[in-house]
């Protein structure tokens, strides 16, 4: 990680990244807990998180729009843009206004896809092939360890003062953002000018993924956990609410639990490509959400906690591995709509199993679904398991030493030559 961080541009892109992963961490669950206080529906506010994966849907039009724009002025103005779609939120005051807090989260979960598609292409911009799963292990370790302050910061922040502040607070990080990107110096590639119709540009990302083995397999895998792992976003309130006994806040303090795990799992994230491929990587991370789930069947505060750090080391695992393996196996232009498709043939199995456990945990008991989410979970992660090989980490290269000749009696020894290193 120090290699990558020793690199001047990336460490500016990185301090404008600290900014707006702040502004996410504190928002996100606010936005359900504020649901779940004007309405007091744990499937409402579950509902939520569903609002944000939704527009999905759009991620071939997102990524051939991100793809025809230079990246950094692009990532730039969407950064801007996303601080100006928070504002409705000044306007929520009561349970009718619930629908106001849904427009916005489907609107920043655009953003956020728009985002994403955005950075992998600047990241792939400015970092060497080498330093990728580096990169992103950087990144997701400071996304998940803003879990350890962030959601508990936001949910004692939404408690004392509303979400007006913490909506003030977000739009800052975005701005902040889009202010220190823009003072990064890094060349711009011309997008290219695929010369083909835009009907057929904007499936050009689905085409690559379904036409890469190792793409095709580790979407296939983490789509069929995703049928299941949104279900978690409703549970957890069914978990704080009737298995633990406590107020829908006490779920801040589950998320920063969790933001432990993910701290030590960004860390590792990078050795772990290194040496099992990023395939090997994405399918640890699929696996181990499956025990994980399962011990949440049971209602205790310290089993619980042991849960989610283990699903919290999972993630960055799951991100860095999917990630890492988009940015080598794609062309640079390419980028933005391979980003964007696969955001959404992931977040769309993840967005109905959000909808279905919102409406599930109302019906059937939340430790059953729990067991099933980490029954299928494990089961997906032992296929991604056994696709390892379509991803395996290259052998380090050995530097070639020529064989040195003993001089003949009596003879001049013959001159050293250097041989450049490659």
């Amino acid at each position: 990680m120090r290699t990558v961080l020793g690199r001047p541009d990336f460490r500016l892109l990185f301090g404008a990244l600290l900014a707006s992963m702040a502004a996410e961490s504190i928002l996100l669950l606010a936005l359900a807990i504020w649901v779940k206080d004007l309405t007091g529906s744990d499937g409402l506010a579950g509902a939520t998180i569903f609002a944000i994966i939704a527009p999905m849907v759009l991620a071939p039009l997102v990524g051939w729009a991100v793809d025809r724009y230079p990246r950094r002025p692009f990532f730039v103005a969407a950064n801007l843009a996303t601080a100006a779609l928070l504002t409705p939120l000044f306007t929520v005051s009561r349970a009718g206004d619930v629908w106001i807090i849904y427009v916005v989260a489907g609107l920043y979960g655009l953003s956020y896809l728009t985002l994403s598609a955005a950075l992998a292409g600047l990241i792939r911009q400015l970092v060497p092939v080498e330093l990728l799963a580096d990169a992103n292990g950087v990144l997701q370790t400071v996304r998940q360890g803003l879990r350890l302050v962030g959601p508990l910061a936001g949910a004692a922040l939404y408690a004392a003062v509303g979400g007006w502040l913490l909506t003030g607070l977000a739009m800052t990080g975005f701005v902040t953002a889009a202010a220190v990107v823009a003072l990064l110096r890094a060349p711009e590639a011309t997008p290219a000018d695929g010369g083909s119709r835009w009907t057929a540009e904007l499936g050009a990302g689905l085409r690559h993924l379904a036409g890469e083995p190792a793409l095709r397999r580790a979407l296939l895998g983490y789509g069929l956990g995703s049928l299941v792992m949104g279900f978690t976003e409703s549970l957890i309130f069914a978990y704080v609410d009737q298995g633990l006994r406590r107020d829908a806040a006490f779920v801040g303090v589950l998320v920063t639990v969790q933001g432990i795990g993910g701290l030590v799992g960004g860390l590792f994230s990078a050795a772990l490509v290194r040496r099992a491929g990023e395939v090997g990587a994405l399918a640890t991370g699929v696996t181990l959400f499956g025990p994980a789930a399962v011990a949440l069947a049971y209602p205790s505060i310290w089993l619980g906690f042991a849960a989610l750090l283990l699903a919290g080391l999972s993630l960055p695992l799951i991100t860095v591995g999917l990630n890492t393996l988009i940015q080598r196996r794609t062309p640079p232009g390419l980028l933005g709509r391979v980003v964007a498709a696969a955001e959404a043939l992931v977040s769309g199995p993840q967005a109905i199993s959000i909808g279905a456990g919102a409406l599930l945990v109302g019906v059937l008991d939340y430790r059953v679904l729990f067991v099933l989410v980490g029954v299928v979970t494990t089961a997906a992660g032992v296929f991604l398991w056994r696709g390892r090989r379509l991803s395996a980490p290259p052998a380090p290269s050995v530097p070639r030493i020529p064989l040195q000749r003993r001089p003949a009696a009596g003879a001049e020894p013959e001159p050293q030559v250097a041989h450049p290193t490659r």
